[in-house]
């Protein structure tokens, strides 16, 4: 009997390889931004110093097989904008048109110097168009319809130099960070999960980042799990559970919920603010920005406090 084909929801989309031309273009001198539509095979020996773009559905499909090369360079002038590796949408090119996203991405065994973000409507929770869309209801919806889906990240070290190393834009969902390693130093956190993402796993790593702040942030991100994963700390938090509220004008929709954060293993923390390994809610409506979203009766414009529920935080062990 011949079954029929799966439905196109479940087609899992596969880029084709890379040719001779762009990998010699990605392995050549210089770190411009080049846009990667085709899957990359790399040897143990390979550097890519090119900044990587995956930005829309043309993407989709791509895998970054890097068997231990690198990706960025360990010297390179710290700038924010700078990404090592950049997953974006696309905006729509007029009003009503849909997003434009990349789904399906794998980075597996690379070693990456620099930051890595994925983003769709805004590469943090103040941009424009998302905080346009969040002054009326459904924006989680639409922000995450948006947003990057389905990115894998395994193996792999992410070595930072001031901006947080892996950044989990607005609406972001289904992202697994699995067997790798953070490393290196950030100005913030060494994982951000940001407004409206949800569905993510961040399963056996280690995070070792040195930190100003807890190494985690959950901020207005729902249903993740982060498990399994050494946490080494320098007197900072662990994972901290909250909701920025007003901040840059946009209107928080999604509460830090259902989230679960177990069987992990946090060692070096204490400090003045870090002695608690995960802290649920942990900004308690109190923020200085709070005001800028004001208006709306819905979200943390409605409400300033963190409002997370059915989280599950318990064993975790503590060094």
């Amino acid at each position: 009997m011949t079954l029929p084909p799966e439905p196109p929801a479940l087609v899992r989309p596969v880029a084709a390889p890379c040719g001779a031309e762009m990998r010699a273009r990605l392995l050549a001198p210089g770190d411009e931004a080049v846009a990667l539509t085709c899957s990359l095979r790399l040897k143990p020996g390979d550097r890519v110093r090119k900044r990587l773009v995956i930005e829309g559905s043309a993407a989709s499909g791509v895998t970054l097989d890097c068997d231990g090369a690198a990706i960025g360079r360990p010297d390179a002038p710290v700038r924010l904008d700078a990404h090592t590796i950049a997953i974006r949408s696309r905006p729509p090119s007029r009003s009503g048109e849909p997003w434009d996203r990349p789904s399906g991405i794998t980075i597996r065994d690379c070693t990456i110097h620099g930051h890595v973000r994925i983003w769709g409507m805004a590469v943090n929770g103040q941009g424009p168009l998302l905080r346009a869309s969040s002054t009326s209801p459904g924006h989680t919806e639409r922000a995450q319809t948006a947003a990057p889906t389905r990115v894998t990240i395994t193996g792999t070290t992410i070595t930072a130099a001031g901006p947080i190393p892996l950044y989990l834009g607005p609406g972001v969902t289904g992202v697994a960070l699995t067997r790798s390693r953070l490393a290196g130093r950030s100005d913030a956190t060494a994982l951000y999960l940001d407004a409206e993402s949800a569905d993510n796993r961040i399963e056996d790593n280690d995070i070792e980042t040195w930190t100003t702040r807890e190494a985690v942030a959950v901020d207005g991100s729902a249903r993740n799990r982060i498990t399994g994963n050494l946490f080494v700390l320098n007197g900072q938090g662990g994972v901290r559970l909250y909701r920025n509220c007003g901040e840059g004008g946009t209107v928080r929709h999604q509460t830090p919920s259902d989230n679960v954060v177990t069987g992990n293993v946090f060692r070096g923390g204490g400090g003045l603010f870090g002695a608690a390994p995960v802290v649920v809610n942990s900004r308690g409506g109190w923020g200085l920005n709070c005001w800028q979203d004001a208006g709306y009766p819905f979200g943390s414009s409605l409400d300033n406090d963190d409002g997370g529920t059915g989280n599950v935080v318990e064993p975790n062990a503590v060094e």
